[in-house]
């Protein structure tokens, strides 16, 4: 059987199940490698197999998703601090830097990382590249001033893409109710430059960038699922 990304996928979010245990406070991600996660501990939360959990999910669509398998939810205003978020990523490097945010919902992953004592990564082998850059960098910006924003970003030399929704003709909606752009960078060698850049920009909400984040990383191979700790 040819081992296909969403295999690989499969095989790194139920591996990452391991090192969640019973008592936990978790953070759950999105996209479509967090949902097999979210499956995986819905299954194991019915059977028992994991008690006492306390789950805050990092959008709408991965809360009603949680909701589907029965775990127990609440949000980030209703807890100090995570044990533990899984999420997926677009991009991750050999520092374990991140590029997030393809599934929309960078705010909300953010803020749950960063209220998280440790932070893992489930990704399948297309998303291990040596520099960030290659997958467009999202940006979520307010739609008052998001030709203003995307201007600026453009000044630099960076195309700036508006999201497009489902619907031609609107633009994409993250569960705040703002905007994206996607930025064609085609690499981005200086990381922090680049985060101090958006950060600086009135109208920018979040930038996809996560920076010093992550823990470890669940990467589901063609023959396994190797796990990559951050050194310092």
């Amino acid at each position: 059987m040819v081992n296909t990304p969403q295999e690989q996928k499969r095989k790194a979010a139920l591996a990452a199940l391991e090192v969640i245990e019973s008592g936990m406070k978790l953070g759950l991600g999105t996209g479509s490698t967090a949902a097999f996660m979210v499956r995986g501990l819905g299954q194991l939360y019915r059977e028992h197999k994991l008690n006492d959990l306390i789950c805050v999910p990092t959008s709408v669509a991965t809360r009603n998703l949680a909701q589907e398998q029965g775990l127990p939810l609440t949000t980030i205003n209703d807890v100090d601090r995570l044990d533990l978020t899984i999420d997926g990523t677009d991009e991750f490097d050999p520092q374990l830097n991140l590029i997030k945010g393809g599934g929309g919902a960078l705010l909300r992953e953010k803020i749950v990382a960063s209220l998280s004592d440790r932070f893992v990564i489930i990704a399948d082998a297309s998303k291990e590249v040596d520099q960030l850059g290659r997958f467009p960098l999202p940006v979520e910006v307010v739609p008052f001033a998001w030709k203003t924003v995307a201007r600026h970003i453009e000044n630099s030399g960076i195309q700036a893409l508006l999201r497009a929704s489902m619907n031609p003709g609107d633009p994409y909606k993250t569960d705040q109710g703002n905007y994206i752009l996607d930025l064609q960078t085609g690499g981005m060698p200086d990381l922090p430059k680049m985060k101090w850049m958006l950060e600086g920009l009135p109208g920018v909400v979040e930038h996809g960038l996560f920076l010093d984040m992550a823990d470890e990383v669940f990467l589901g191979k063609e023959d396994r699922v190797e796990r990559i700790t951050k050194t310092n």
